[in-house]
């Protein structure tokens, strides 16, 4: 292809990227986490055509049907101020695109002051639509930060405290003029405060649970995929020696005739002499690549129940805390050999864990031990240390619950990694137990429970 062409298909790249009738806007998310916070402008619009609908329906019902003497140029003025702005926001931006914060908590303001108004003169604090307020909030609690959640609320509060400044009078059939006593105004606004900061309170909690599960999950899944990429490392040194194994074979062969016919004191000859033993020693590199491949294959395929605990703790040996493996049967289990088994990066990931929580908080020792009996596999990791306190006890396995202080692990750790242990257990088909050591002794325990046959490896395996 000449210069020229090649000019031609990459303007003509170019033009079909620019000239594109729909270019996708980038979001910049590196990962679950990142999206939590923000809401798309398609989902605003939607709310917001639902609340003109729902709004216009009513106001009309009001003038037509229950014949109410109310403002109505005003309010489908009111009303109409959303319906454009979702105009202008449908042709302005592209509605897929992810909102920012400050720019959701203006949408939720404008909402806010706008339905605030549509109450303000149709009655105010004497309204019974005064309670939709909780609307907007409930929203922004759901998809804001705390922080601007929080001003929404303080906004739709505001506006209806100063309503009985500003609002007219509470429309009524042929014009009639409804005076109610400024107690039930007062209880209007406090039925509204409640409904402000329980809705707030609680749409909030569930939003930051949700944001929580959903990066320790995130998490989860980054270790996973380095466990599925150290394996997929390892079969990739299996196929580099098994392909570099015919040209180097051949490279030795050909250096080794190449000296047969050489006198030894031709210059070349010492040339030919290294050429011969380094292609022989890549040889035997290669071999023992293969062997321990093969080797690491049968052993990882299966393993046994105390090659897999002693795996697990071998990392954490020798760091100031003794780290002890006691593998023996169930007292009711004849069988004294332990069982092997399928070979699980999730559990060996997950038995390391607790391991090392064990060792973090241990004052002298650790103790990983396994048993088994016909029907189940339980791996403890018990230590000698202060053992888990009351408050934390039963919030263990909750993403980022720790009682690791920042002078201990350097603030690093928020209890993300006992959240992804438990985890993996269960996604292995087990469950997980905690609890302290019965009294005096002092320490904690973490104890994994699985069905026998989810480990177990078969004759067929």
């Amino acid at each position: 292809m000449s210069d020229l062409s090649r000019q031609d298909v990459n303007r003509a790249d170019r033009l079909g990227f620019d000239d594109a009738i729909f270019t996708l806007a980038p979001e910049g998310l590196g990962s679950a986490q990142s999206a939590l916070g923000r809401t798309r402008l398609r989902t605003f619009i939607t709310l917001r055509w639902l609340a003109v609908a729902g709004q216009t329906a009513a106001v009309l019902f009001v003038a037509f049907v229950l014949h109410f003497d109310l403002p109505l140029a005003a309010c489908l003025a009111i009303i109409a101020a959303s319906a454009w702005l979702n105009v202008f926001l449908s042709f302005a931006f592209q509605s897929q695109r992810l909102t920012r914060g400050w720019e959701a908590s203006l949408q939720l303001a404008f909402d806010t002051v706008q339905l605030a108004a549509l109450v303000a003169v149709t009655g105010g604090l004497s309204n019974p639509f005064l309670l939709l307020l909780v609307a907007p909030v409930t929203v922004a609690a759901l998809s804001l930060s705390p922080t601007r959640a929080v001003l929404i609320a303080l906004l739709a509060l505001t506006l209806a405290a100063i309503m009985p400044l500003i609002s007219l009078p509470l429309p009524w059939i042929n014009g009639a003029m409804v005076e109610l006593p400024p107690l039930f105004h007062l209880g209007q606004f406090a039925a509204l405060a409640v409904g402000v900061v329980f809705f707030a309170v609680s749409a909030g909690r569930v939003s930051q649970d949700e944001a929580k599960l959903v990066r320790a999950l995130d998490a989860a899944s980054i270790v996973m995929a380095r466990e599925q990429k150290l394996s997929a490392i390892g079969a990739m040194s299996a196929m580099t020696t098994h392909e570099l194994g015919t040209p180097l074979a051949t490279i030795h062969l050909v250096a080794k005739e190449l000296l047969t016919e050489t006198p030894q004191d031709d210059p070349k000859y010492e040339d030919l002499t290294l050429l011969a033993e380094q292609a022989d020693r890549c040889r035997n590199i290669l071999a023992t690549i293969r062997e321990a491949r093969e080797a690491t294959d049968i052993v990882h395929a299966r393993v046994t129940l105390d090659a897999l605990v002693a795996e697990a703790a071998a990392p954490f040996k020798g760091l100031g805390v003794a780290v002890e493996v006691v593998v023996r049967p169930s007292e009711d289990e004849a069988d004294s050999r332990p069982p092997i088994l399928n070979r699980s990066p999730e559990i060996l990931h997950a038995i390391s864990a607790f391991v090392e929580n064990a060792v973090s908080f241990a004052d002298s020792r650790v103790t990983a031990q396994a048993s088994w009996t016909a029907d189940q596999i339980m791996i403890s990791i018990s230590d000698d240390g202060p053992g888990f306190s009351q408050e934390v006890l039963p919030k263990l396995g909750e993403p980022y619950v720790s009682e690791r202080s920042e002078a201990h692990l350097g603030g690093g750790d928020m209890g993300l990694g006992f959240f992804i242990a438990k985890t993996l257990i269960e996604r292995t088909g087990g469950r997980i137990a905690t609890r302290n050591r019965t009294p005096p002794r002092t320490g904690a325990i973490v104890q994994a429970l699985w069905p026998r046959a989810a480990l177990e490896a078969s004759a067929l395996d």
